[in-house]
C-alpha cells in the first residue's frame, strides 16, 4: 500500500523531517532545524500539520520549537533562560560576535533545565520537563502554565533521579477523554490523572511479582537506585483501551516488560522470552491492541547494546505471551548503538510502519510490522527521538 509519511526525528544538534514519496524506498531528508538545539522529542498534528519540538539544556534553556508551514519556518516558545543568555547580557562583545541578542525573562527560570516530551490532550498541549514536571499549554504552545498538582504530589520529596536525572519522559491520553492522563518519570514510575490533573495517582503495583525491585534486579542490569515505585524508561497505551472499562498499557521498565489491563494500577511482567530484561523504546500497533514492539539492550552496566552485538527488534502478537526476533536488514553483527526510549514510532498505514533511531545516527524502517528492514538515514546526531506524522 502506498503511503505518504513524514518521520519527525529529535537529535542531539535539533530536528530533522523524512519524507517519503509514497513507495516507502525513497526518503528525503530536512534539517537540521530549530537553531541547533538539542531536541528531546518531536510530535506533530496530522489534522493541522503543525509540529512541536522540544528541548533544551543548560545552555540554551528550556522550550518548545513550533512550525506550522511543515518545517519552512519555526518560533520558540522559551520556558527557562540558559546560561547564554546570562553570558549575552553580560558580555557585549559576545554578543556581538555571536551576533544573538538575550531572550527576554522566560517565566519558569531556575525552576527547569530542559524539556524531554510532549503530548496532546484533546487541545491541550503537555509538555515533561527535567527536573520532573508538567506543563500545559491551550494556545498550541505559545503560552505554558505548570500542572502544580503533579509538581506538589506527596511523594514528591520521595523521588530520586535516574541516570539521566529526574525527568518526566512520558506522556499519553485517552484521545476519547481528554481527562485521563498518564505520565512515566525516572524514577518515580507511573502516574496518572482522570481530572484533566488536578489530582494525581501513583501506579505501580506489580501483580505478579514482588513489589520490591531487588527481585527484578538481574546479573548485569544495575539498579535505578529509586526509593519510589518503578523505573520506566517508556510507556505506550493500545488502540481500543478504554473499552470494556479497561486501558490496556505496556511499559519497557528498566527491569523488564510489563503489561497492565487496568491503566497501571497492576502491572504483569511480560519479560519472559526475551534475551534481556533491559532497554529503552516499546511501541503498540496502531490498530492491535496485542501487537507490541520492543527492542532489547544487553544491559544497564554491560555496555546498553543488543544482545552479542547482534541488532533485533522483538515482536509480540499476543500481548507479551511469546515474543519473536525479527533481524531481516538490520546489522547482525558488530552492532553496538543504542536506540533510546522515545526513539521508536508505528504509523497507521496497512500493514503498518515501524520506525526506530540509533545514537550512532541511523533511523531504520519497515513497512511490514518488522519483517523486513530498511535503513533510510544515515550519520545523522545522535537521534533522542522518533516520531510519525
Amino acid at each position: 500500500m502506498a503511503r505518504a509519511i513524514t518521520v519527525l526525528v529529535g537529535t542531539t544538534k535539533g530536528a530533522f523531517l523524512l519524507r517519503s514519496a509514497g513507495d516507502g524506498q525513497e526518503w528525503r531528508l530536512t534539517g537540521p532545524f530549530c537553531d541547533g538545539w538539542s531536541i528531546n522529542h518531536v510530535v506533530g498534528d496530522p489534522q493541522t500539520g503543525t509540529i512541536w519540538a522540544a528541548g533544551g539544556g543548560d545552555w540554551q534553556g528550556a522550550g518548545v520549537w513550533r512550525s506550522e508551514d511543515g518545517g519552512e519556518s519555526w518560533t520558540l516558545s522559551l520556558l527557562a533562560n540558559g546560561k547564554m543568555d546570562e553570558w549575552l547580557t553580560n558580555d557585549p562583545e559576545f554578543a556581538a560576535y555571536s551576533g544573538k541578542q538575550p531572550s527576554p525573562p522566560a517565566p519558569f527560570t531556575g525552576q527547569i533545565s530542559a524539556l524531554w516530551s510532549l503530548g496532546q490532550a484533546g487541545d491541550t498541549l503537555l509538555a515533561g520537563a527535567k527536573p520532573a514536571s508538567l506543563f500545559a499549554s491551550r494556545d498550541q504552545g505559545e503560552t505554558w502554565q505548570r500542572v502544580d498538582a503533579l509538581t506538589d504530589h506527596p511523594t514528591a520529596p520521595d523521588w530520586q533521579p535516574g541516570g539521566a536525572g529526574l525527568i518526566l519522559h512520558c506522556i499519553v491520553a485517552d484521545p476519547q477523554d481528554p481527562q485521563k492522563l498518564w505520565v512515566g518519570i525516572s524514577a518515580a514510575g507511573v502516574f496518572a490523572s482522570e481530572d484533566g490533573g488536578v489530582s494525581w495517582e501513583q501506579r505501580n503495583r506489580l501483580s505478579n511479582a514482588a513489589a520490591d525491585h531487588a527481585a527484578h534486579a538481574h546479573p548485569g542490569t544495575g539498579a535505578c537506585g529509586h526509593e519510589v515505585g518503578h523505573c520506566v524508561h517508556n510507556m505506550v497505551r493500545a488502540p481500543e483501551a478504554g473499552q470494556n472499562g479497561n486501558d490496556l498499557f505496556y511499559q519497557q521498565n528498566h527491569h523488564g516488560v510489563f503489561r497492565s489491563a487496568d491503566g497501571g494500577r497492576n502491572w504483569q511482567d511480560i519479560t519472559a522470552g526475551l534475551p534481556s530484561n533491559f532497554g529503552f523504546p516499546i511501541a503498540v500497533h496502531s490498530r492491535d491492541p496485542n501487537t507490541i514492539w520492543v527492542l532489547p539492550l544487553n544491559g544497564d552496566m554491560a555496555g546498553r547494546y543488543p544482545p552479542n552485538a547482534s541488532a533485533a527488534v522483538w515482536r509480540s502478537r499476543d500481548g507479551g505471551d511469546s515474543w519473536e526476533a525479527l533481524r531481516n536488514g538490520l546489522p547482525d553483527r558488530n552492532c553496538f548503538f543504542t536506540v533510546l526510549r522515545q526513539a521508536m514510532a508505528v504509523d497507521r498505514a496497512t500493514p503498518a510502519g515501524i520506525y526506530f533511531g540509533t545514537n550512532s545516527g541511523s533511523v531504520f524502517a519497515s513497512s511490514d510490522e518488522g519483517d523486513h528492514w530498511s535503513e533510510i538515514a544515515q550519520h545523522l546526531p545522535t537521534v533522542l527521538s522518533v516520531e510519525v506524522m
